[in-house]
């Protein structure tokens, strides 16, 4: 039995797939027999990125109660890997990724002040973090290519990617029915409007779909959905619990999953934990990774007039999303908590 600590980062009144990542690896650990607990660090406002990163690494985890010793740290996502302690392994969720990929959309509107700004704020964070991944980790993991591929990119830094299995839920599959499910925070990377687009398409005329999350994308959504005449079909139904998660996963046909260059996405294993099969686009980075077009979903073109035919396919014929749903489960049957634990603690000396 081993005592470990998983540090994750977080800003304030966010629920999104790090936290559910990081809940989930503290309930396997502990259901492994270990000692597990969870470890939050700032993640401060813009401008204030220096001071979490210093939280981190003032924070002490490697003592709990009545002083005893924690064997292993496992941290999970910017700046939380910033944390000290000689036995560390990162299993690395996103840099911040305005400084990195997503460089040219954030600076982009900044003026030329600004620019200079967050460009010396950026050439910190870089700095910091090649230091942090190759000097205070021992090992690091990633949780897709797409993100082991960026720590290549930019900074050289190498890595293994290890694909988080689904949490632990009790999925279901109770039918194919007669609507496409999204599920989703409502921000612009999530290409939710994309989707919305593809169902206003002549080709996935009469297609249902229930699109569940909050954010800041809401309302232009709602405007789009009502512009385009979708209301009798797509209905935005906001945050919802596991219950309901549960019951759309294991009742829709399909799950619609079309994000731009996604980290990794819990949606998609936990479609294929529900045997539904996942319709996601060619530059959707971890689901693209995880989908086998025609095998365990489909995977398109960005465009609405591609990700509609492919919504098309799939509800005109259940028998082959009940086909790719089967394959979805079969792979996601080997993606075992226990196997990825073997591999976060193999690193202990």
């Amino acid at each position: 039995m081993m005592r470990v600590a998983v540090a994750t980062s977080t800003p304030l009144f966010v629920e999104g797939g790090h936290l559910v990542m990081a809940r989930a690896l503290v309930q396997a650990l502990r259901e492994a027999g270990h000692e597990a607990e969870l470890v939050l660090t700032p993640q401060n406002r813009f401008g204030r990125q220096g001071a979490a990163y210093l939280a981190a690494w003032l924070t002490d985890v490697g003592m709990g109660h009545n002083n005893r010793a924690v064997d292993q740290v496992i941290s999970l996502r910017y700046p939380s890997y910033a944390v000290r302690h000689p036995n560390h392994t990162v299993w690395l969720n996103h840099t911040m990724r305005e400084y990195y990929d997503q460089w040219d959309a954030f600076s982009a509107p900044l003026s030329w002040k600004g620019r200079i700004k967050e460009g010396t704020r950026r050439s910190l964070i870089h700095t910091a973090d090649r230091w942090l991944l190759t000097r205070n980790a021992r090992k690091v993991f990633t949780i897709s290519r797409t993100v082991t591929a960026r720590l290549e990119r930019w900074g050289g830094i190498k890595s293994e990617a290890l694909y988080p299995p689904p949490p632990q839920r009790p999925y279901r599959c109770e039918e194919y029915g007669d609507y496409i499910f999204a599920v989703s925070r409502l921000a612009p990377l999530k290409r939710l409007s994309l989707l919305v687009e593809a169902l206003a398409n002549p080709e996935a005329a009469g297609i249902r779909c229930v699109i569940a999350g909050e954010g800041e994308e809401h309302a232009l959504l709602e405007r789009a959905i009502g512009a385009k005449g979708l209301a009798s079909r797509v209905k935005l139904i906001g945050r919802i619990d596991e219950q309901q998660l549960l019951e759309h996963l294991g009742r829709c046909r399909a799950v619609c999953f079309p994000p731009f260059d996604e980290d990794y996405g819990f949606v998609t294993v936990e479609a294929f934990a529900s045997r539904k099969p996942v319709i996601t686009c060619a530059d959707s980075g971890g689901p693209a990774e995880l989908v086998s077009d025609g095998v365990t979903g489909k995977v398109c073109a960005p465009r609405p007039e591609t990700l509609a035919a492919a919504l098309r396919e799939v509800m005109e014929t259940p028998a082959l999303a009940e086909r790719m749903g089967n394959s979805g489960f079969r792979q996601v049957s080997e993606m075992t908590w226990p196997r990825a634990i073997g591999r976060l603690l193999s690193q202990v000396s």
